[in-house]
């Protein structure tokens, strides 16, 4: 049986839901990165900031969209120095501007893909993929990448069932 891994990064609090800033006790993508371990198993990886961002939605999109332009690579809580014992990789995160956030770059590039099947799931308010998987199959040199999955973010907490069935079609 391989051995799955599912790297995420999710913000809790204030964020975007269907047109208004609501807040959130769980992030979406923690939802659906905790479906995916019901469904197939495996080891969760939560990508956090060392600095978090500002608790208002506003403001954290201000600083998220800076990071963006800058292409910077926040600092992290923890690392992943090596996979090597893991044959599946989900990773999951928000769609911010088009892209994952700086966090996951910080991640996935100190990592060695070379053989890694990466699945790609992303939640978004409206903009789909974006060019999350575009963006990171040219950072995961080396990986093979199954079908994405975009799930719409105020729907994620009833998701599980979609997300499920994905993950298990991908393993």
């Amino acid at each position: 049986m391989a051995n799955n891994l599912i790297m995420y990064y999710s913000r809790t609090g204030e964020n975007y839901v269907n047109g208004s800033v609501k807040t959130l006790a769980k992030g979406n993508t923690k939802y659906c990165a905790e479906f995916i371990q019901n469904a197939v198993g495996g080891d969760l990886f939560e990508i956090e900031t060392v600095k978090d961002y500002p608790a208002d939605y506003f403001a954290c999109i201000d600083e998220a969209k800076a990071e963006l332009q800058q292409k910077a690579r926040p600092k992290l809580k923890q690392y992943l120095d090596h996979f090597d014992n893991y044959d599946n990789i989900f990773l999951c995160g928000p769609c911010w501007w088009g892209l994952f956030p700086m966090a996951i770059y910080t991640q996935v590039e100190k990592l060695d893909w070379n053989g890694k099947h990466v699945n790609v799931l992303v939640t978004h308010e409206g903009s789909g993929l974006g060019a999350c998987e575009r963006d990171i199959k040219k950072t995961c040199d080396g990986a093979v990448f199954g079908k994405a999955l975009a799930i719409h973010g105020a729907e994620a907490p009833e998701s599980e069932k979609t997300v499920g069935d994905w993950a298990k079609s991908q393993v």
